[in-house]
């Protein structure tokens, strides 16, 4: 009896709104509506409580740029689990039960610990060869910690520069670019 919620931030009100979306035929419709009522009077009161609504843009930016390249990190994960279960099996064939890689499963476990650079040290290979591969696994791992970083950092970067930007100049300093909404000079503080 899981019901659907959206939550929305809206920021001409300052406020969180959620919504409860019920099924048709759910004969328990009032209770929704007063829970959903419920968490936005929390949600606004945390948000208050903690001046988190002064952030609120900025989070916006941020989940903008996650939506939009989901589908880079996606095809980025996808990437990474094929790379584990290749690497893992061929672990598994280099060192074989004898040395600790009793399934491909665990296996692929531990080639997941390496590549994500964890290395609990459960397992760890024996021979030169097995060794070798937890190397450039290793080396691997440290390469694709910063593959997602720099998606989500070009996707900002890309919202950022089509943030509304005011041709109005200041008329102190003169300086131009100032944001849309913006009262006053961000150089000099004048009014603009």
């Amino acid at each position: 009896m899981s019901d659907d919620l959206e939550i929305r931030l809206d920021l001409s009100e300052k406020v969180v709104h959620i919504r409860s979306a019920s099924r048709v035929g759910y004969s328990d419709a009032g209770a929704n509506r007063k829970r959903s009522e419920v968490l936005r009077k929390r949600f606004n009161r945390v948000f208050r409580v903690l001046k988190l609504v002064q952030y609120l843009k900025e989070a916006n930016l941020l989940i903008n740029a996650l939506r939009a390249s989901l589908r880079k990190i996606t095809v980025f994960l996808f990437t990474v689990l094929t790379m584990v279960v290749i690497f893992g099996s061929l672990m598994y064939v280099i060192e074989g039960e004898g040395n600790g890689f009793t399934s491909i499963p665990r296996s692929i476990y531990w080639a997941i610990v390496t590549m994500t650079t964890v290395g609990y040290g459960d397992i760890s290979p024996v021979t030169s060869l097995g060794q070798t591969l937890a190397s450039l696994i290793m080396i691997i791992g440290y390469g694709i910690i910063a593959v997602p970083t720099g998606i989500v950092s070009v996707e900002m970067s890309q919202a950022w520069k089509h943030k509304p930007v005011s041709t109005q100049a200041c008329p102190e300093c003169s300086a131009e670019g100032h944001d849309h909404d913006a009262k006053h000079c961000k150089y000099c503080g004048s009014k603009l």
